[in-house]
């Protein structure tokens, strides 16, 4: 099961780095998707299972980097520069395949809230 953790309440322009734990994760592409109040759920960033591929949602490019530590079994987001924008809960997500869709990941975590006020 993986595990969120390392949301919080920051003021904009502050960092944050979310940490997705859990057995397995080092055999799967992993990703984080936010979902703010009333939208749908929005891609942030994908990792390869190696660490040598990643993408990033254009709303975070330059702001956000995804990595891993396959030896901890952990995925990581460091935020920088957060902004208002950016408030949403963060979730974690396991998969195959490695696509900027929710479909294409099959094992997702429960989630952690961030909150930027301006």
């Amino acid at each position: 099961q993986l595990q969120a953790s390392g949301g919080g309440m920051v003021q904009a322009g502050d960092s944050l780095r979310l940490s997705c734990a859990a057995s397995g994760v080092s055999t799967y592409n992993m990703a984080w998707f936010r979902q703010a109040p009333g939208k749908g759920r929005e891609f942030v960033a994908v990792i390869s299972r190696s660490g040598g591929g990643t993408n990033y949602g254009n709303s975070v490019k330059g702001r956000f980097t995804i990595s891993r530590d396959n030896a901890k079994n952990t995925v990581y987001l460091q935020m920088d520069n957060l902004k208002p924008e950016d408030t949403a809960v963060y979730h974690c997500a396991a998969g195959n395949i490695m696509l900027l869709v929710p479909a294409a990941y099959r094992y997702w975590g429960q989630g952690t809230l961030v909150t930027v006020s301006s």
